[in-house]
């Protein structure tokens, strides 16, 4: 998956595409936090139990700011799935006093950066539309700490949670 994602990551002049280590599903964005409460954060997630996910990718979008772009994504599916795992996790963080994340949940992986100076992505979207790959197990999730350079954000994993693996069918 990050092999093919990593094939189409070209083609927008000025975008800060992600590395390879950065590629990721943000289950919920939490902001900054004193160290007490990310080690509240830390120990609340391994409470989340769910099953593992059989995650493929499923097209490319943008993420918009006004007038211009800021992001290139890649959508996972199915997004059901990934929907009530972000539930899991946002409730963990709000029975901490975090509040609930106020914007609607698309599960994707961002894939670059975009700025003032970065160039038009409608032909990136076109050629790139129908991104499609064979599901891969995701058995585990990561709280990462992300560092912000002048470069952009880099992310720092944590702590590594495992997800259950589903029963086997009979």
């Amino acid at each position: 998956m990050r092999r093919k994602l990593l094939d189409i990551m070209d083609g927008v002049d000025g975008a800060r595409w992600q590395d390879e280590d950065q590629l990721h599903v943000t289950l919920r964005y939490i902001g900054e936090v004193e160290r007490p409460m990310a080690e509240d954060i830390a120990t609340a997630l391994q409470a989340v139990h769910a099953p593992a996910l059989d995650l493929a990718l499923s097209g490319v979008g943008r993420f918009d700011t006004g007038s211009r772009g800021r992001a290139l994504w890649a959508g996972v599916t199915p997004q059901d799935a990934v929907a009530a795992l972000h539930c899991k996790v946002d409730h963990a963080l709000v029975r901490l006093g975090l509040p609930l994340e106020g914007r609607a949940f698309l599960p994707h992986i961002t894939l670059a950066r975009l700025n003032r100076g970065s160039g038009p992505v409608d032909a990136f979207l076109a050629e790139q539309g129908g991104l499609r790959s064979p599901p891969m197990r995701f058995d585990h999730l990561v709280l990462y700490e992300s560092h912000l350079a002048p470069d952009g954000a880099w992310y720092e994993p944590v702590v590594r949670y495992p997800l259950s693996s589903p029963l086997p069918r009979t």
